[in-house]
């Protein structure tokens, strides 16, 4: 190495240092310019570039990260805006990110303005959406100027990347176990089900203008089928085929748990599919009307127990895939 005639100090920023993540490259480097007997000055200018080109491939450090959690958002109910809220504190409560923000496209704080508010030099914006579909990965990405899924812009003050959604990630599936295991744990009459005798079912929106739309339930069918952890596992939707209603002839089983791949608990999770299970719209709108779950679990339908879980946007392992998809993308570009 060039030895250095003039003095250097110990550079200001030596704090940022000491964080866990370096500190051990911090040592084990200087400790190696002391057995080169390079004066302790210059090993600290030499260990900045090397700090740098550590730093620069780690990806769990988002220290210097917004995290953006966005959701589709609606002024017609005040719940789908929930789960946006409920895990952006979670992760805030985490502090693995300078910063958590909740942004939605069709209500307030609005993403445009969210994204005009971040001065960290890093941004990742987390779709809290189930797909890859119309709007998660066409409408909403483009008029944020990201050319596609995923991507990353630089705007005046960050590198800002558009992830892919929370759904679209492998890791789902220990969301949708969860909430499938969750229900049938709690509500065992007239005994405990046994997942020999019981079949999974993913219920999804879907729809005939985009093929995308379905990619993330169909993706689930095959890793929990694959784990052998229930008798069958069938995907069925709302607006294409297989219909929620075929459920019953689908399952072979005498016993159904139903698990809505939806993010917040609204009209479709609340009103529609219990009436195409079969329950009454009547009844159905009497027990929404009065605050209550609107399907009592277990319900016997056609000779099948069925259990119907919460939506999946508001499970609380939800938190760890935003994450995920955050590591995944941070990976991608390092």
């Amino acid at each position: 190495m060039i030895a250095i005639n003039f003095p250097i100090k110990t550079p200001e920023p030596w704090e940022s240092f000491k964080k866990k993540s370096l500190r051990n490259d911090w040592n084990i480097f200087m400790s190696h310019m002391q057995h080169k007997n390079i004066p302790r000055d210059n090993r600290c200018l030499a260990g900045l570039a090397g700090l740098r080109q550590a730093a620069s491939v780690r990806t769990d450090d988002f220290s210097d990260a917004t995290l953006v959690v966005l959701g589709h958002g609606t002024e017609l109910n005040e719940n789908s805006a929930a789960p946006v809220f409920q895990h952006a504190a979670e992760l805030r409560r985490r502090r693995v990110f300078a910063s958590v923000r909740e942004a939605f496209w069709k209500q307030d704080p609005q993403v445009k303005k969210v994204l005009a508010e971040i001065d960290s030099p890093r941004a990742f914006i987390v779709p809290l959406f189930v797909s890859e579909g119309y709007f998660a990965s066409n409408i909403i990405p483009k008029d944020l100027g990201f050319p596609s899924v995923p991507s990353t812009t630089i705007s005046r003050r960050s590198t800002i990347c558009y992830c892919r959604p929370v759904g679209s990630h492998d890791s789902m599936t220990r969301v949708i176990l969860a909430r499938a295991q969750d229900v049938l744990k709690r509500f065992p009459f007239p005994r405990p089900a046994k997942n020999a005798d019981t079949t999974l079912v993913i219920a999804g929106h879907g729809t005939e203008k985009n093929a995308d739309s379905r990619k993330a339930i169909d993706r689930q069918v095959e890793l929990i089928r694959a784990q052998n952890i229930f008798a069958a596992v069938q995907a069925v939707f709302l607006d294409e085929d297989p219909r929620i209603p075929e459920v019953y002839a689908l399952a072979q089983t005498k016993n159904i748990v139903m698990v809505p791949f939806f993010i917040s608990d609204g009209l479709h999770t609340q009103e529609d599919i219990p009436v195409l299970l079969g329950e009454a719209k009547r009844i159905v709108g009497q027990r929404l009307a009065a605050g209550q779950p609107t399907w009592r679990n277990p319900t016997e339908k056609n000779g099948k127990l069925v259990w119907y879980s919460p939506a999946i946007g508001s499970a609380p392992e939800l938190a760890e895939v935003i994450l995920e998809q955050v590591r995944d993308a941070a990976t991608a570009g390092s």
